[in-house]
């Protein structure tokens, strides 16, 4: 009798923890299509409202006057492409060197403590923070709007991204290869320049790759910092177009001609953070 009593018990929560695993694996799947149900929609809407303006003109022409037949994006482009590249010149190398203090130096001292916690609040900071900053340390201070204004913001929000995967990357590194190292005779920096950076590069590169995809569409930190230009310029004293502001601009115009190069400005950005992302996710599987 108490042995079917048991049994019985024993049958009760099987069925009844079947059916709370069913219900949660149900909700699970039902949360991940909505989040995806909502990403296709916007990918879809992004490439049908995009197409239509794509064009050779958009390459060459420079941003148009309202209700201008002809026109492009090729002045902020080339912004893009310039401040997003000299912000990742200067912020790779300070996150890289920096994350390696961490992993390597600075593991259990304050200052590294307190890097680490200052790195952590900037990578999770709004990015309109961090142009209001330049704005008042830089754009305040010359009274003027510029691209290397610009250029910083975007370098401030690489440097935490970059710190944080250089240290995570190294800490995944074993100890044994650098104590093997040690053994031999091998000096700190010759350790961490061809065992555990080349070990971690992989890792690193994808931070940096990731890191540049995020920049690559950050509006606000650029409307206090580098503003925008109608004309094409590679002075970075003076402001400077990029695609996300000029697509700010245009979406919110009501201008078709705007509208139209705005949202094929948003296919641009899509289709190269799509890109960078396949890259380093593809780089990263390689090398594992």
């Amino acid at each position: 009798m108490a042995d079917a009593a048991l049994l019985a018990t024993r049958q009760a929560m099987h069925r009844r923890r079947k059916w709370i695993n069913q219900a949660a694996m149900l909700l699970s799947l039902l949360a991940m299509v909505f989040g995806v149900f909502w990403l296709i929609w916007i990918l879809v809407e992004t490439v049908r409202l995009g197409l239509g303006g794509l064009s050779l003109a958009l390459f060459t022409e420079m941003t148009p006057p309202p209700q201008e037949e002809i026109g492009g994006l090729a002045n902020a482009i080339f912004g893009s492409l310039i401040m997003v590249g000299l912000a990742t010149l200067i912020g790779t190398p300070v996150g890289v060197l920096a994350g390696v203090y961490l992993a390597e130096y600075g593991r259990s001292t304050w200052l590294g403590r307190i890097t680490r916690f200052v790195s952590d609040i900037l990578l999770s900071a709004p990015s309109i923070v961090i142009g209001l900053f330049i704005y008042t340390v830089w754009v305040a201070r010359f009274k003027s709007f510029s691209g290397f204004a610009g250029v910083l913001a975007l370098a401030l929000i690489v440097i935490p991204v970059v710190i944080r995967t250089t240290d995570n990357m190294l800490g995944l590194i074993p100890n044994a290869l650098r104590e093997a190292a040690y053994a031999l005779g091998t000096p700190k920096w010759r350790v961490i320049l061809s065992i555990t950076l080349k070990s971690a590069r992989a890792g690193v590169i994808t931070g940096v790759l990731l890191a540049v995809a995020r920049i690559s569409g950050e509006t606000a930190p650029l409307l206090f910092t580098a503003l925008s230009n109608q004309f094409w310029t590679s002075d970075l004293s003076e402001p400077m177009a990029s695609l996300p502001v000029t697509i700010f601009k245009f979406a919110m115009s009501p201008y078709e001609n705007w509208q139209k190069l705005a949202w094929a400005g948003v296919l641009l950005i899509t289709m190269g953070v799509l890109v960078l992302n396949i890259i380093a996710r593809t780089f990263l599987r390689n090398k594992q």
